[in-house]
């Protein structure tokens, strides 16, 4: 497969023309964004590495998110992930990094945070976007889609 039109690619070219360094912290999509990142060659020139924190003491001990955050808020969160990006930069010492907490299903979910809801997060050294993908098209294609958003959000932080 040519990987010639790919968001990754994009992404990798404007990285690389701007000199900045990616990592991910991934939950429900648990390591599919960084998979994709790696699959172009010459990532590694921009690409770090990637925290995948599927349990909340390890979004807490690597990722620094707040207990009290997690507590308050929850796991899929606009908060923690917002605290999860945050928390890659300066674990992984990058300029800019992309985060996901959610629930992919098939269960997990509650009456306020149904199966479906996950939570992305991107950032930059002076700027955090978010967004909340709400629909349960099933585990894989929640997870799929997830992954997508979370690319063409960073792709549009950045250039």
């Amino acid at each position: 497969m040519q990987n010639d039109n790919l968001i990754e690619k994009y992404i990798g070219e404007v990285l690389i023309k701007k000199n900045l360094t990616l990592s991910t912290a991934e939950s429900c999509t648990g390591g599919n964004i960084a998979a994709k990142i790696t699959s172009i060659p010459g990532s590694s020139s921009y690409y770090k590495g990637s925290i995948i924190a599927y349990s909340n003491e390890i979004k807490e001990s690597i990722l620094h998110v707040n207990p009290a955050t997690l507590q308050t808020y929850g796991a899929v969160s606009e908060e923690t992930v917002i605290e999860m990006v945050k928390g890659a930069m300066k674990s992984l010492n990058t300029d800019c990094s992309i985060a996901t907490s959610g629930i992919a299903g098939p269960e997990g979910g509650t009456p306020t945070k149904p199966v479906g809801t996950i939570w992305i997060a991107v950032a930059n050294k002076n700027e955090i976007v978010t967004m909340k993908q709400e629909t349960d098209q099933g585990r894989e294609m929640n997870t799929e889609r997830a992954v997508n958003n979370a690319l063409l959000l960073f792709l549009n932080l950045i250039k």
